[in-house]
C-alpha cells in the first residue's frame, strides 16, 4: 500500500529529538539511538538542515534520496547534510528502526578546526548505492566514536564543550573517510567496471559529435553511471589517481593533439568541434595539460 509522506523541516537537534520521544542534551548535537524512541515516524520526507550519520543496525527501515532507494543494508551508514531531502519507511509502523547515529547543528563547528574542513567530507553528498558497509570492528569503532561524543554532551556544557564535541566528531568523520576508502577496494571489481564504462563512454561522446553540443562534464557520467558526482569522483581518483575532470582534459588534449597533427585547421575551429564556445578557454586547457599552447605544439610536431 503507497502512503502519502508528511513533510518535516529538521532545522534544529531538538525538531528530530521530538519526532521519536528522546532526551535533548545538548541544543547542537545529539547521539541516536532510536531502539529508545518514545515515538514511533514513518512514511514522512525530511528537509534536513542539520549533518547526521545512521547506522542501520536491523532491518526494517528503507530510506530513499530523490527516487532512489538507498543501498541501506544491516550493519551500513548513510550520511546527509543541510539542504537534502529524505523519505524514510519502515516495515513495520509500530516498531521503531533499530538505529544509532549522531546529528550535529553547522553552529557547532563555529570557531572550531572542524568547520573549515567540513566541505572536504564529501560522502556527505553520496546517494543511492552509496552507503558504507561496516565490517564488524568498523562498527564497533564507530560505537566508540559515539560513546566519547555521548559521554561529552551528558555534562553540563561550558566553554570547551563545543571544541571537544567538534574534535570527536572529527575523529568520527574521519574514520568514515578510511573506511569509505577501504570500501573502494574491497569493490575493486565493481569499480573497475565503472571506471572502463567510464573511459569508453567519454570516447563515444566525441566520436558521435555529441562534444559538438557541449563539453563533456563530470556530473554526465556520473549520472549515467547512477552515481552522485561526490562518489563518483572519489571512485575514480582512488582507482586511478587522477580526478575524473582530469581524465576528460587529458582525453580532449589528446584528440586536438592528432587534429593538429593530422589537419591544418585553424585552432578555432578545433576549439568548436570539442565543445569550447571560447578558443582561448580550450588553449588554456591544452597548455595546463600540455605545457604548451595549440600553435606551440603544431609547430614543435611540423
Amino acid at each position: 500500500m503507497k502512503h502519502q509522506c508528511s513533510i518535516i523541516r529538521l532545522d534544529s537537534i531538538d525538531a528530530y529529538n521530538k519526532l521519536y520521544g528522546l532526551e535533548t542534551k545538548h541544543p547542537l548535537v545529539t547521539v541516536i539511538d532510536l531502539s529508545k524512541a518514545t515515538a514511533v515516524v514513518n512514511h514522512v520526507r525530511m528537509d534536513y538542515g542539520v549533518y547526521a550519520l545512521f547506522l542501520k543496525n536491523g532491518t526494517n527501515c528503507k530510506i530513499k534520496y530523490g527516487r532512489q532507494p538507498y543501498d541501506y543494508q544491516e550493519g551500513s551508514i548513510v550520511s546527509f547534510s543541510p539542504g537534502q531531502r529524505i523519505d524514510v519507511d519502515t516495515e513495520v509502523d509500530e516498531i521503531a528502526p533499530d538505529v544509532t547515529g549522531l546529528m550535529f547543528h553547522p553552529d557547532l563547528m563555529h570557531k572550531t578546526p572542524l568547520a573549515s574542513k567540513i566541505n572536504q567530507y564529501s560522502f556527505f553528498d553520496y546517494s543511492q548505492r552509496e552507503a558504507l558497509h561496516l565490517s564488524a570492528d568498523e562498527r564497533l569503532i564507530f560505537t566508540r566514536c559515539l560513546e566519547l561524543i555521548n559521554e561529552e554532551i551528558s555534562h553540563p556544557v561550558d566553554r570547551h564543550t563545543a571544541e571537544i564535541v567538534s574534535s570527536h566528531i572529527q575523529v568520527l568523520l574521519d574514520y568514515v573517510t578510511r573506511f569509505y576508502e577501504r570500501q573502494f577496494i574491497t569493490r575493486a571489481k565493481v569499480n573497475s567496471d565503472i571506471l572502463s564504462k567510464f573511459i569508453s563512454s567519454l570516447k563515444e561522446y566525441f566520436d558521435t559529435g555529441h562534444a559538438k553540443e557541449s563539453l563533456p562534464t563530470v556530473n554526465y557520467f556520473a549520472e549515467a553511471a547512477h552515481l552522485t558526482p561526490g562518489y563518483f569522483g572519489d571512485m575514480i581518483k582512488k582507482e586511478t589517481g587522477l580526478t575524473a575532470q582530469e581524465i576528460i582534459s587529458r582525453h580532449i588534449v589528446e584528440r586536438a593533439k592528432r587534429r593538429l597533427a593530422e589537419t591544418s585547421d585553424d585552432v578555432s575551429i578545433l576549439a568548436y568541434e570539442l565543445g569550447f564556445q571560447h578558443p582561448q578557454h580550450f588553449s588554456r586547457m591544452f597548455k595546463r595539460v600540455a605545457g604548451i599552447n595549440p600553435t606551440q605544439y603544431r609547430e614543435r610536431y611540423n
